[in-house]
């Protein structure tokens, strides 16, 4: 008798589906505002023609990185993220390797380091101050010549 009751109590609960339209997704699509960093160009940080090799400690030759962030009206609404992408010296993951032995340029994000490839969330309208610094592999004796380092500097919007 037990199993006869089970099989009535399951038809009864597994009686005929009905299907009614009680949910409803909507929203609206929208293209974050432009915005643009240097207007499209380079950000150039030159250090000059004098940096002394055995005078490169990660302080001396510190330079402003001098950038704007221009965008339409209507940013406010959205967050927006800063990142530095390129190729981290593997003695230091805040400074971008350059075409020099042993040398690298480190990036400042308001007096700390800057970590490559990380973004950081800013206010497009109070960005962060960028600072760079040449650095060099901790014991290492540089050569004189050019240097180069380059990376992109990038402002997403989430």
């Amino acid at each position: 008798m037990a199993r006869y009751g089970c099989i009535l109590l399951l038809m009864a609960l597994g009686g005929p589906a009905t299907a009614a339209d009680n949910m409803r997704f909507s929203g609206v699509l929208i293209e974050p505002p432009p915005c643009t960093i240097n207007d499209g160009g380079e950000v150039d940080v030159d250090f000059g023609n004098r940096v002394g090799v055995s005078k490169v400690d990660g302080v001396n030759y510190q330079q402003p990185v001098n950038y704007r962030i221009s965008c339409t009206p209507g940013v406010g609404a959205w967050n927006m993220t800063l990142a530095v992408v390129g190729t981290a010296a593997d003695y230091d993951t805040a400074a971008v390797a350059s075409n020099m032995d042993d040398l690298a340029v480190r990036l400042l994000q308001n007096g700390k380091r800057f970590i490559l490839n990380q973004p950081i969330p800013i206010n497009p309208n109070a960005k962060p101050v960028l600072e760079a610094v040449p650095v060099k592999r901790p014991g290492a004796t540089l050569k004189e010549g050019a240097f180069e380092a380059t990376a992109t500097l990038l402002a997403v919007y989430q």
